[in-house]
């Protein structure tokens, strides 16, 4: 036995490479030695069953071992790495934390909401848009931001009410609301990228209306199972509005229900339940 295996190694060495490997590797189907004319042409299409064979052989001993992919980095998307926290909502002061009733009802209602955006989505995606409304591309982050909240609160930061100076609504500088001929038309990458945008603009000042019609319009397009970036956004959401209403002097102030609704639906629609208040 011991000669035999010594035998069979002074063979091995003295085969070309291709087919030592062929050798070592299992065969998954087993194909006879291919008695091929001397006209066979592996550059044309195979018109025999051997001839097929012979050409994936032939193709198969090219490919390299090794491949590497060329990357372009100018293509690579910012801020790919997802970080996700486990750290909790800040507790609500006494007083501002919703009941568990109102918090079912909102849950039941938003899912409603999510309903008819699916039911409605075609019809309201083959709308035309008005003359007015040019959408920016997904990787604008200014664009998206000026687009859902105005030029004049992106440029100034301000939060009291939007001014008129001549006749008509200039959506240009108060920002155009997420109208369903608008947000149909957003695919999910979208509507992540947007979500994360108002969330970054969120996390450096205070809640507003525009803000906020923005954040529920686009959790209701938010699909289920939510991927790793969208969790990580919605938890972060959910977060930052516990901060601001930590902030806010009165429990009467139009921003608190507001904010327990954003904290809600992430809790307890989306299964962050760790993030929930605590029924007053």
């Amino acid at each position: 036995m011991r000669q035999g295996g010594l035998a069979g190694l002074k063979t091995m060495a003295w085969m070309p490479a291709e087919s030592a490997v062929e050798e070592l590797m299992p065969r998954l189907l087993p194909v006879e030695p291919c008695d091929l004319t001397e006209s066979f042409d592996p550059s044309v299409p195979p018109r025999t069953p051997q001839e097929y064979l012979r050409r994936v052989q032939i193709e198969a001993a090219q490919c390299p071992d090794v491949v590497v992919a060329q990357i372009d980095p100018k293509k690579l998307k910012r801020k790919q790495s997802v970080n996700v926290s486990l750290s909790g909502c800040q507790p609500a002061p006494e007083g501002y934390s919703p009941t568990l009733q109102w918090q079912q009802q909102q849950v039941a209602q938003f899912s409603s909401v999510r309903q008819s955006v699916i039911r409605h989505r075609s019809h309201w995606k083959s709308q035309q848009l008005d003359s007015n409304v040019t959408m920016p591309k997904s990787e604008d982050e200014e664009g998206w931001k000026k687009f859902c909240l105005g030029e004049r609160l992106c440029a100034e930061g301000a939060v009291g009410p939007a001014t008129s100076e001549g006749p008509g609504i200039d959506y240009v500088q108060i920002g155009f609301p997420p109208l369903l001929s608008i947000v149909s038309r957003m695919n999910q990458a979208t509507v992540t990228s947007v979500l994360e945008y108002l969330s970054n603009w969120f996390g450096e000042r205070d809640f507003t209306p525009e803000l906020g019609r923005w954040l529920y319009a686009l959790l209701a397009c938010l699909e289920k199972p939510l991927l790793p970036e969208a969790h990580s956004l919605i938890r972060q959401l959910a977060r930052r509005c516990s901060e601001v209403r930590l902030l806010v002097d009165s429990k009467d102030d139009e921003r608190v229900p507001a904010l327990n609704l954003l904290i809600c639906l992430v809790s307890r629609y989306f299964d962050q339940r760790d993030l929930a208040d605590e029924p007053s």
